[in-house]
């Protein structure tokens, strides 16, 4: 999804970066000495591996007391016996918005690892500006906390907010809205509690550390989430962060290692002026641990 999940930063500061991007040679030399391990998924996969669990395996009547729609769900996603997932590696290619809804689409390309418990993620991106200027951007949720760093190359940093309350609950909002591609970590063994609002939707709400947040699920006929909804999510602005709408939503699902998952996706924030969608993509290819044929 999905990705970042992030606003975009003000028009103001890419202005900047185009200027700078000029220098493309310099550009290009940097660009191709960044692709180095980020140290944030070095701290996700040490988190995980410092948490030892028996592996356990998805049983329908694990959810049977659950709300209706939540019921329906993980019995339309989750094959019985299938494993909880604990880490899953999701590639993405699709597009990106810096700006508002006039600013041209951009090409993505990313990489996401994940951990559920304890529940974290890496996404690892790049968009291309224009030919010869990648942005590498590593939004990340490790150790309870959230960050977001833009580069170009290994020269120039261009986003990088201070840590905050604000960054981690926007962060874990997103790991809790992507979890449609790892089901299981939606299962009140891991932590998520439930609401029923209606036959088609309800509240999930997870706490990690000293964050809790919250979000409505909308299942579709065929009891899959198609849409996902933050009514108070942190969005960036010039001055700090501003509680926002933000929507995403999954379509195309297929079934993947036991498990049924979205193959698009887009996201979008709701402003005054209407939604603005910033990230659109489909989901090349998913890996999750254990798999689904693991012997038991």
């Amino acid at each position: 999804m999905i990705l970042p999940l992030r606003p975009a930063p003000s028009k103001r500061r890419w202005v900047a970066v185009g200027v700078l991007a000029a220098l493309a040679g310099v550009v290009v030399v940097a660009a191709r000495r960044a692709r180095n391990v980020p140290p944030a998924r070095s701290r996700l996969l040490e988190s995980e591996r410092a948490h030892v669990r028996a592996d356990r395996r998805f049983d329908p009547d694990d959810v049977a007391d659950l709300p209706d729609p939540v019921r329906r769900y993980f019995e339309a996603a989750i094959e019985p016996g299938c494993p909880v997932v604990r880490t899953a590696r999701i590639e993405q290619r699709g597009e990106f918005r810096l700006g508002d809804a006039s600013s041209p689409w951009k090409r993505l390309s990313a990489v996401q690892h994940v951990t559920t418990d304890p529940p974290g993620f890496v996404w690892d991106a790049t968009v291309r500006l224009a030919p010869l200027v990648p942005v590498r951007v590593v939004d990340a949720y490790v150790d309870g906390r959230g960050s977001l760093r833009a580069r170009i190359g290994s020269l120039l940093t261009v986003a990088e907010p201070e840590p905050s309350p604000e960054l981690d609950a926007g962060e874990l909002q997103r790991y809790l809205a992507e979890a449609v591609w790892y089901p299981t970590a939606l299962l009140p063994a891991d932590g998520v509690s439930w609401e029923a609002l209606d036959d088609r939707s309800a509240r999930a709400t997870l706490t990690h550390r000293e964050t809790t947040v919250s979000l409505t699920f909308h299942f579709g006929d065929d009891d899959l989430v198609e849409r996902v909804v933050a009514e108070d999510r942190p969005r960036a602005v010039d001055d700090g962060f501003e509680p926002t709408r933000w929507i995403g939503q999954f379509r195309e699902y297929e079934s993947r290692n036991g498990l049924c998952v979205p193959t698009e996706a887009e996201v979008a924030w709701t402003l005054p002026d209407g939604e603005l969608p910033y990230w659109r993509a489909q989901i090349t290819a998913v890996e999750h641990s254990p798999l689904a044929d693991a012997p038991q």
